[in-house]
């Protein structure tokens, strides 16, 4: 049971615009764009801390995630950023420290998932070579600044003898440092493993010469030549990346605010649904599929619907729904997935994005579909997939089943899933490989015979073929499901999340999925041991004059 501290939170709003933005400048010049941090220290999301020093939390971070989005549609034409500090004594402190002492520990694990998904993002700006960041620490940078700049492709260090970078959680907080800072520091940088111990326990940090040779920065400069030799940099990246791709041809497209019903327990936007069972702690999210007699001719007319082109609006509807279901209602432990319309509709979608792939807004909305099945996947509750009568699980919805732990199919005639080109590995999981083959890992032939059979199936064969959990008749199907989801929500919610953690993942790791992995289990349980948030802990006593006490057993 949580027994952090648990202030009054009002409902998280993750929709954000440039003329809101209070913690963040962005400019934009040609192809280059700076997004410089200034968090109004008085501005916190909840009341009861100060953001002093460039200290963040969730409502700094859902900002910079509204910018990076806003960077693939608005900004296409942008080939370079620069990320730095307006703040005039530090670059970023990390994490609000007295913000993570008052929270809920499931708020905190949130929190850092959160952010980890937006520096995920930002890195994936670079993945196809015609883009490329640096961040320009400005000052000193601790935490999850340093995470931040991490996420960089290149980090710039101001060198005056007092900006250092550093990871001091575990010295001064009891923690893990970063989340990911440490699989950052080791799989992204290289930094050799001795040396990471050492900068990861010296609370100070590391600055100038040794920061640049321990793989730490990049790049070092005096501060009266700083911001020119940044700045020679990222156009020296523009002229580069121009060379690669005519982003400078690029329109970008208006990032419309969703329009989404809200009530206490449902939302529902223009083809998905979330209702909420609070007294079964179980949400049923359903996603209606608009019919393919409404698509576009090309990818230029898409592109002029701009975010009301289907795909785009559906998909960010579904991330916008996954988003609250983590923030708002953590009580929904089980979601219900349903796919409702035709499975040849689903098709031609897929079949129009694949041919259209050229197009920069295609592409960036089959990323964009990418990225949130990733976040279905990531996020912490049940996920049960349901076929029934009138579904639509065909192609790239089929993987939203496929993210599911367990499918459910009724048994009956009309009643079929199918596939398309999108299972075969264009929406690659956070591991880098095709749900399907995760799914059938330990079935390789059965994998490969079923690349390019896009044909329907019925419940038999979409058994025999490994596609679904359990299929069951008309009799059966109602019970059966109703039998499962009553024994899952009657389970430990913190027993399922390293479940469901572990199994969603077979098969290789990368840097993600270190990521993520090491947060669901590591930081989980470090933040609610007693030498980190008991009443002597070290994240407890945080700027108070008492030394923490700490438990000295190893377990």
């Amino acid at each position: 049971m949580d027994q952090s501290p648990n202030p009054v939170v009002e409902t998280v709003t993750l929709e954000r615009n440039p003329s809101s933005y209070t913690h963040w400048k962005v400019e934009f010049d040609g192809a280059i764009a700076r997004v410089a941090m200034q968090v109004e220290q008085h501005k916190g999301l909840r009341a009861g801390y100060e953001l002093k020093l460039n200290s963040y939390d969730l409502g700094v971070d859902i900002e910079l995630a509204d910018i990076v989005r806003r960077l693939r549609f608005e900004h296409p034409e942008v080939n370079s950023l620069i990320v730095s500090s307006a703040h005039q004594q530090a670059f970023c402190s990390g994490a609000n420290i007295h913000m993570l002492g008052q929270s809920t520990h499931g708020w905190k694990v949130n929190f850092c998932k959160f952010t980890n998904e937006t520096r995920c993002e930002i890195e994936s700006l670079s993945a196809r070579d015609d883009f490329r960041s640096i961040c320009a620490v400005n000052g000193p940078c601790a935490g999850g600044g340093y995470e931040l700049a991490m996420a960089c492709d290149e980090i710039w260090l101001v060198d005056d003898g007092n900006s250092a970078v550093s990871l001091p959680e575990v010295p001064l907080l009891g923690v893990l440092p970063g989340t990911g800072g440490l699989t950052r520091l080791v799989d992204k940088r290289k930094v050799r493993r001795d040396r990471a111990d050492v900068f990861c326990t010296l609370a100070e940090g590391i600055k100038g010469k040794r920061a640049v040779k321990w793989g730490l920065v990049d790049k070092i400069a005096p501060r009266s030549k700083f911001e020119d030799q940044v700045t020679a940099r990222a156009n020296e990246h523009s002229t580069n990346m121009s060379k690669t791709t005519d982003r400078a041809g690029r329109k970008g497209i208006e990032w419309a605010p969703l329009a989404v019903d809200v009530s206490d327990n449902e939302r529902k936007y223009s083809s998905v649904s979330i209702v909420h069972q609070k007294d079964r702690r179980v949400a049923e999210l359903t996603i209606d599929v608009a019919p393919f007699s409404d698509a576009p001719a090309d990818a230029a007319a898409a592109h002029a619907q701009g975010a009301q082109f289907w795909p785009l609006r559906m998909w960010r509807e579904l991330e916008n729904a996954i988003m609250d279901l983590r923030m708002n209602h953590r009580e929904s432990g089980l979601v219900l997935l349903r796919v409702k319309g035709s499975i040849e509709d689903v098709q031609k979608w897929d079949q129009f994005l694949i041919d259209n792939r050229s197009h920069w807004f295609i592409e960036e909305t089959m990323w964009l579909m990418t990225h949130v099945a990733r976040r279905l996947e990531l996020t912490a509750a049940s996920l049960f997939a349901l076929a029934e009568e009138g579904t639509a699980f065909a192609g790239s919805l089929l993987e939203l089943a496929f993210v599911c732990d367990r499918f459910y199919m009724l048994e009956e005639d009309g009643v079929e899933i199918a596939r398309s080109p999108f299972n075969e590995g264009l929406m690659p999981m956070t591991s880098g490989i095709s749900r399907i083959e995760c799914r059938l890992s330990g079935e390789p032939d059965l994998v490969e015979e079923q690349n390019g059979d896009y044909d329907p199936k019925g419940a038999e064969d979409a058994d025999d073929l490994g596609l679904v959990t359990e299929v069951m008749d008309e009799i059966d199907f109602e019970d059966t499901v109703r039998i499962a989801i009553e024994e899952r929500i009657s389970l430990s919610p913190d027993s399922l999340t390293g479940m469901e953690a572990n199994l969603r993942f077979a098969g290789p790791e990368n840097m993600d999925t270190k990521i993520y992995g090491r947060l669901t289990a590591w930081q989980n349980w470090i933040f609610i041991r007693p030498n980190a948030t008991g009443p002597q802990g070290a994240l407890t006593l945080y700027g108070k004059p008492e030394r923490p006490t700490f438990d000295f057993g190893r377990v």
